[in-house]
């Protein structure tokens, strides 16, 4: 009976170990079992941008005729807090506490402001519903307190999701941070995943009372599952704990250290126009499905199952591919190629009136951004030395998160100008431009990257930096 355990359990770790994507980061030192509860948190993360980008902006403009220009402001409002991911990511590098702690106070900090944010958010919610005895409410205090919840909750996502990766990359070699992170992002996707599905299954019938009670629930599994992710993860270090008095570099210091790095410039702008041409469309698409295409909300909730799946597939094939020798700055280039053709789908979805159409473009969009998702992200942790990995996360961070909630902000504004036109715009016609400008967006993310496509005709080494092939194309 034993012989028989042992071999299943063999059996089921070689499986996991082949097939589950990342897998191959696990050690002994660092089993597969606690990575996997470390990425809890990506899961919450998931689960609150399911909930803001897909189900409440769908509900807020078509059930709640929330004008998409606020509601894109509030998507955006946890832009304030982008470009601060790279001061976040820095304190964690160098925080100093009686306990020997560094990453875990941040994503304690990070739990406490979503699930504030998920508690205002109902109340929030009641007074734009006119629910009950809210309808009584001035309807600018829902206005208000949506954008706070907003704010919370987005700030939160910007703590957690930046430190908890610095904190997954601490616990393995070098050679192994881009697969962890890679499989951090798995447990993204698949907490926007089975969330996408949740939140479709229970607003299948939708009601304001209902809403209330999803977000209440959402607030609870949060703190939940990101306690689970962070219990003895984190090892207290005494040395740290009693050097609190040690001087330490500012960031100032630090990011002019980082930024020396060759081609870091040039690769943060490909990730800028990159992001902000994948991301444009996030608070539109599901509107776009309910108002060109006539989808129910649990339809167009799906929408992010369509696109978080073609990501999950873009994510493992762009690992596969760099562990095969190519270079993280090419995959990413491609799934940018990806990407076009995949807006071009969804205009013609429009045209032709197809569900099936505007299915397999998310899809294709998915995969393209996965793509260029991981790809940046691999090429950027090479680029920074081991001390600053919190630090280069945050860059990283900032600026794909600023160049996303910019876009959505943009994109939102467009559509009303577009819908609210003298000429009478048509309902499709004030997405189509949206779309245009986010090939256009993905073009200029092209044209940047392709000096530097496949430079020197010779596979990327994964031991060395991005510095050796990344940088000698910057230069060219």
């Amino acid at each position: 009976m034993i012989n028989i355990k042992n071999f299943a359990v063999r059996k089921i770790s070689a499986f996991g170990m082949k097939y589950l994507p990342f897998a191959d980061a696990a050690s002994e030192a660092v089993p597969l079992s606690r990575l996997l509860r470390l990425s809890l948190f990506q899961v919450t993360v998931g689960m609150a941008l399911v909930l803001m980008v897909g189900t409440l902006n769908r509900v807020m403009i078509v059930e709640l005729n929330v004008p998409a220009t606020l509601v894109g402001a509030m998507l955006a409002l946890p832009l304030v807090f982008a470009p601060f991911r790279a001061l976040i990511g820095f304190k964690s590098d160098n925080f100093k506490s009686a306990l020997g702690l560094r990453r875990l106070p941040y994503i304690y900090k990070g739990t406490m402001l979503q699930f504030g944010g998920f508690a205002i958010m109902p109340f929030a919610l009641l007074v734009l519903s006119g629910y009950g005895k809210a309808a009584q409410a001035p309807h600018w205090i829902g206005e208000v307190g949506a954008a706070i919840a907003f704010l919370l909750v987005g700030a939160g996502v910007h703590m957690v999701q930046t430190v908890g990766l610095a904190l997954a990359t601490d616990l393995v070699e070098e050679e192994d941070q881009p697969k962890v992170v890679g499989l951090m992002y798995v447990s993204l996707l698949a907490g926007m995943i089975v969330s996408a599905f949740t939140y479709g299954a229970a607003l299948q019938t939708y009601s304001p009372l209902r809403l209330i009670q999803v977000i209440q629930g959402s607030a609870v599994l949060t703190v939940v599952l990101n306690g689970l992710a962070m219990w003895k993860q984190e090892a207290r270090d005494r040395v740290r704990g009693n050097a609190i008095r040690t001087a330490e570099p500012s960031f100032a210091q630090a990011w002019a250290r980082l930024s020396e790095r060759p081609g870091l410039m040039r690769l943060l702008a490909i990730i800028a126009f990159g992001t902000a041409g994948f991301g444009m469309a996030d608070v539109l698409m599901e509107p776009f499905g309910g108002q060109v295409l006539q989808m129910s909300v649990a339809e167009t909730t799906r929408l992010t199952v369509y696109l978080a799946f073609g990501t999950l597939v873009g994510f493992t094939m762009a690992s596969r591919w760099m562990a095969r020798g190519a270079r993280p700055i090419d995959v990413a280039i491609y799934g940018a190629l990806i990407g076009v053709p995949a807006f071009g789908l969804i205009i013609l979805s429009a045209h032709l009136l197809s569900i099936a159409v505007l299915i397999v473009a998310t899809l294709a969009a998915g995969f393209g951004a996965g793509l260029f998702g991981h790809g940046t992200l691999t090429t950027t942790m090479r680029t920074a030395p081991r001390d600053q990995i919190g630090l280069s996360l945050g860059a990283w961070g900032a600026v794909q998160t600023t160049s996303a909630g910019a876009s959505i902000a943009v994109g939102g504004f467009l559509r009303d100008r577009l819908q609210s036109g003298s000429a009478g715009v048509h309902s499709a016609g004030a997405y189509i431009p949206v779309f245009c400008l986010e090939i256009g967006l993905l073009m200029l993310a092209l044209l940047l990257a392709f000096p530097i496509f496949g430079r020197a005709g010779r596979p990327y080494d994964a031991q060395k930096t991005a510095q050796d092939g990344f940088a000698k194309g910057n230069a060219g």
